[in-house]
This record gives C-alpha cells, sequence and structure tokens, in this order.
C-alpha cells in the first residue's frame, strides 16, 4: 500500500471516518478486499455515495485508462469489508447494470464534478459498485 494511502487510512481511523485534505468533507469510506492474484487482504481509501441505506463506490481511478485494483479484486471475490465512519460491516459488492450504472453515476457528477472529468478522461464506461451491507 502506498505512503499517501496509508496516511488516509490512518487519519481516517483517528477521526471516526474524517480527513482532511482533497477529502475534506467528502464521504469517505475504507473498503477492504482479497487479492484477485495473491489472496492478502488489500484496503482502499474511496469517495461513496449514501442513498438511504444503499451504498456504491466508482471505479474511476482518476479517469486513467484502466479499472483500480480494488475494482479487480471484488470482481474476483465480491465479500468484503467496509469501514464507514467509526463503523465497520461486512458486504457484498455487485457491479450495477448499465442503466442504474448511468443513474447513479450521474447523481455522483452532479453532486461531485470531478467524476464527470473522470468519466471524459477515460474511454471506459467507468464501473459503478454497490456494497450491500450486512445487517
Amino acid at each position: 500500500m502506498s505512503d499517501w494511502n496509508t496516511n488516509i487510512i490512518a487519519e481516517f481511523r483517528e477521526n471516526d471516518g474524517k480527513v482532511g485534505g482533497m477529502f475534506e468533507g467528502a464521504p469517505l469510506l475504507i473498503l477492504h478486499t482479497t487479492g484477485a492474484k495473491s489472496g492478502e487482504e488489500r484496503l482502499a481509501p474511496l469517495m461513496y455515495r449514501s442513498e438511504g441505506d444503499r451504498v456504491f463506490v466508482f471505479a474511476s481511478k482518476a479517469g486513467a485508462h484502466s479499472h483500480p485494483d480494488w475494482y479487480y479484486n471484488l470482481t474476483e471475490n465480491p465479500e468484503v469489508t467496509v469501514e464507514i465512519g467509526g463503523d465497520t460491516k461486512q458486504a457484498t459488492a455487485v457491479e450495477l447494470g448499465r442503466a442504474d450504472r448511468d443513474e447513479i453515476f450521474a447523481r455522483q457528477a452532479v453532486d461531485r464534478p470531478q467524476f464527470g472529468e473522470y468519466q471524459k478522461g477515460t474511454d471506459r464506461v467507468i464501473p459503478v459498485v454497490e456494497l450491500l451491507l450486512a445487517n
């Protein structure tokens, strides 16, 4: 894990899910996945969107031309752990179909314009994944 991610995760955990810098005021979670190749636990701090009880993450990789590693991990191993604020929950990751993806992504791009810019910067369709949280 990069030092940058390590520092974000430490700040997140010290402040019940709140961090400063470029993520200040943004909804942030820590996604725990199982490495698709290594089988080892991987952590990724991600911006997310909540709508009622639903939680979504976006495989944007800041508009890169490839998906982020965490996306490949959860497609192989969809059972994940999610830290939101001070809570840790188990979840199942489910990629949205195109119509649902487009609706959720459009709302995210209105609320967080950088996501619209990320999509404009790549030819790939940025996947939207719903995290079905266990009760």
